[in-house]
C-alpha cells in the first residue's frame, strides 16, 4: 500500500544544511501496523510529514519516492495531494492542543473534514461526528461536540484528534507520539482504541514513538531510526528479543525495569560507546534496608497535616460557594531527610496542587505544613522567602519555566542574586559554571538562550538553577514525563547522583509508576485529592492493596 524508497530530506538553516532523513526505505501493507521508534531528532516525524506532504518550507526532499497505491506523492500539486490528505491518508499529530483550533468547537473541526471529502450537509456531518465520538469512547458526545479544546482533558483531546483522523475511514493512519505525556491508564485506552479501529477498518498504521514498551502493544513490525537512518527493522518480536544494533539495545535497556530494582539505568551512550561494564547495577536489598533504617529513625524533615485545597466552580448571587472541586482533600504524610517519596496518580488527582501548596505557590485552605520545624503556613512573605532557599521545585515543562530572553547563565545566577549568595557577580558566574558542569553541560553554554538547547538539556538547566541555592528539599513535578526514554534515563541518573552527593530529599511526582518505583524509597498513591495508599516502593508495586493502584500498575507497558 505504501512504499517509501530511498527517501532523503535536508533542512536549510541558512548557515548550514542538515540531513534529517537519510536514505530511508519502509513498506506498509494493508492492515499492517509498523512502529517507528527513536529519540527526538531521529527523523521519525519528518518522515511522516513527508508522506502527508506537510514539510516546512526550509525542508527539501533531495531524493527518493513515496508511493501510495502506485502513485508517487512527492511533487503532487496542492489540489491533488488534498484528495489524499485527511481522506485515504490521515494523521494524529503529537500535541492535540496545538493541532486543534482553540477558537473552534471540537465537533465543528471534525465535521469540517467530513464535509470537505464526503460532500454531505451540516446535519449529516453532525450525526457522523456524534457517532465517531461514541466510537472513540468520548463521554457525553453531544456536549463535547459543542465544547472548545481547552475545556477537555488531554486524553479527551487526543480522542477528538483520533475521531478526526478516522472520519473518512482512511487506508493509512499515521499516529505521531499519540500517547506521549498521557497517564498510563489513558495511554492504555488509546492503544486499545487504535488496535480496535485498525481491525475494524482494515487500515495500515504507522505508530511513531520513542517508547519501545508502547510500540510493543501496537505494532507487528518495527523500524528503529537513529540520526535520520533506519538502523534496524523487522518483526517486532525478533527485534525486541534479539536486537542487533547497539542503539536498539540501548533503547530497550534504558526504560526502568518492572521486574527488578536497579541502582542506575543504562544510558544510550554506554551502548554506543561499547561501555558495557555499567549496564547492570542491581540493587542490594540489604544496603536498601540499612539505608531505610538510617533515614526513618530520624525526625521528619517535612510534616504535612490535614491539608485541603478546593477549587471553586460557582457561587450564588450572595457570594456563597455552590460548587467546588476538592483538589487536595485532608492529606497528611511525612517526608524524612534523605528520602525520595514518590507521588503518583492520574492527571487531575491533585499531585501538582499538593506540591505547590507545600511551597505556598498555591495557598491551601486549611491544614498545617512544618518544614524543618518551621510552620510554613504561618510565615509572612519575608520569612517565607528565606525558607524558599531550602525548599525548591523542578517544574514539568523546562521550556516554559525558563525566560526565553534570558541567557541560561543569567537564569541560574538570578536566584543567587535574590538571596545574596556569594560575594559578587564574578563569584556567582564561577558557581554557575560549576553547576553547569555538575549537570553534564559545559561552560560555553553560559551565554546561550533556552531555544538553543534540546529538551533534555533544558531539563538539566532547570536542575542546575534549582541547585543554585543548595536546597535541602526538592519537589520534582513530572520532571521527566515528556522526555525521550533515553534522555529520561540520563536525567533520572543525574537526580540520584545529586541526591547521593548533596544529601537531597525529594518528592518525586509522576503519573508513570515504573519511573516512580525506580526513584523512590516509598510511594504515595493519590486519587481524587486523597491518598489511597502509601508504603515501601517495592511493596506497593509488587503487592498493591487498593484497586486503583492495581489499575495503575496493570496499565504500565510490559
Amino acid at each position: 500500500m505504501l512504499q517509501i524508497i530511498n527517501l532523503s530530506i535536508e533542512f536549510n538553516s541558512g548557515s548550514s544544511i542538515i540531513r534529517a532523513v537519510d536514505n530511508v526505505t519502509l513498506n506498509i501493507k494493508k492492515g499492517q501496523a509498523v512502529g517507528v521508534v527513536g529519540e527526538s531528532g531521529s527523523g521519525k516525524t519528518v518522515t511522516a510529514l513527508a508522506i502527508m506532504q506537510l514539510l516546512p518550507p526550509q525542508a527539501n526532499i533531495v531524493s527518493g519516492k513515496i508511493n501510495f497505491n502506485n502513485t508517487n506523492l512527492i511533487g503532487l500539486k496542492n489540489r491533488d495531494i488534498r484528495k489524499y490528505r485527511g481522506n485515504s491518508i490521515s494523521m494524529i499529530f503529537q500535541e492535540p492542543m496545538t493541532a486543534l483550533n482553540p477558537v473552534m468547537r471540537c465537533g465543528k473541526q471534525v465535521a469540517e473534514i467530513i464535509i470537505l471529502h464526503q460532500k454531505v450537509n451540516n446535519k449529516e456531518a453532525r450525526q457522523q461526528v456524534i457517532e465517531l465520538f461514541e466510537k472513540v469512547n468520548l463521554p457525553r458526545p453531544e456536549s463535547i461536540y459543542s465544547s472548545y479544546p481547552h475545556q477537555l482533558s488531554g486524553g479527551q483531546k487526543q480522542r477528538v484528534m483520533i475521531a478526526m483522523a478516522i472520519a473518512n475511514k482512511p487506508d493509512l493512519l499515521i499516529a505521531d507520539e499519540p500517547t506521549t505525556a498521557l497517564d498510563v491508564t489513558v495511554q492504555k485506552e488509546i492503544i486499545a482504541l487504535l488496535n480496535d479501529l485498525r481491525k475494524e477498518y482494515g487500515m495500515g498504521l504507522i505508530f511513531i514513538s520513542h517508547d519501545l514498551g508502547v510500540v510493543s502493544e501496537v505494532a507487528d513490525e518495527v523500524a528503529v531510526m537513529y540520526k535520520g537512518r533506519i538502523v534496524e527493522s523487522g518483526n517486532l518480536k525478533n527485534v525486541f528479543e534479539q536486537p542487533e544494533h547497539p542503539y536498539t539495545k540501548g533503547l530497550l535497556a534504558c526504560r526502568p525495569p518492572v521486574d527488578k530494582r536497579v541502582t542506575r539505568l543504562p544510558e544510550i551512550d554506554d551502548f554506543m560507546g561499547g561501555n558495557f561494564d555499567k549496564l547492570e547495577t542491581l540493587s542490594n536489598p540489604n544496603d536498601r534496608l540499612i539505608f531505610h533504617k538510617q533515614i526513618y529513625d530520624k525526625e521528619p524533615l517535612l510534616k504535612v497535616q490535614n491539608i485541603e485545597k478546593k477549587y471553586i466552580l460557582s457561587k450564588n448571587i450572595f457570594g456563597k460557594t455552590t460548587d467546588y472541586v476538592p483538589a487536595v482533600d485532608d492529606v497528611s504524610f511525612n517526608v524524612f531527610p534523605g528520602e525520595t517519596l514518590g507521588l503518583v496518580g492520574e492527571s487531575g488527582c491533585g499531585k501538582t496542587t499538593l506540591g505547590r501548596s507545600i511551597l505556598r505557590l498555591i495557598e491551601p485552605d486549611s491544614g498545617l505544613i512544618y518544614f524543618d520545624d518551621f510552620d510554613l503556613l504561618s510565615l509572612n512573605s519575608q520569612s517565607l522567602n528565606k525558607q524558599r532557599k531550602n525548599i525548591n521545585i523542578i517544574f514539568q515543562d523546562p521550556y516554559s519555566s525558563l525566560n526565553p530572553r534570558m541567557t541560561i547563565g543569567s537564569a541560574i545566577q538570578e536566584p543567587m542574586k535574590v538571596h545574596k549568595l556569594y560575594g559578587n557577580n564574578k563569584q556567582r558566574k564561577e558557581q554557575v559554571i560549576t553547576l553547569l558542569e555538575k549537570v553534564g553541560l559545559i561552560s560555553e553554554h553560559y551565554n546561550r538562550y533556552p531555544h538553543e538547547f534540546s529538551g533534555g538539556q533544558r531539563q538539566r538547566i532547570v536542575i542546575a538553577r534549582t541547585l543554585a541555592l543548595n536546597p535541602k528539599f526538592i519537589i520534582c513535578d513530572e520532571a521527566v514525563s515528556a522526555l525521550d526514554v533515553s534522555v529520561q534515563a540520563k536525567v533520572l541518573n543525574l537526580l540520584n547522583d545529586l541526591k547521593q552527593e548533596f544529601g537531597f530529599t525529594y518528592i518525586f511526582i509522576s503519573h508513570d509508576l515504573s519511573v516512580v518505583r525506580f526513584m523512590s524509597d516509598r510511594i504515595m498513591v493519590m486519587k481524587d485529592g486523597k491518598i489511597v495508599e502509601i508504603g515501601d516502593a517495592d511493596e506497593v508495586y509488587n503487592n498493591p492493596q487498593s484497586d486503583y493502584t492495581k489499575k495503575l500498575i496493570a496499565s504500565v507497558p510490559a
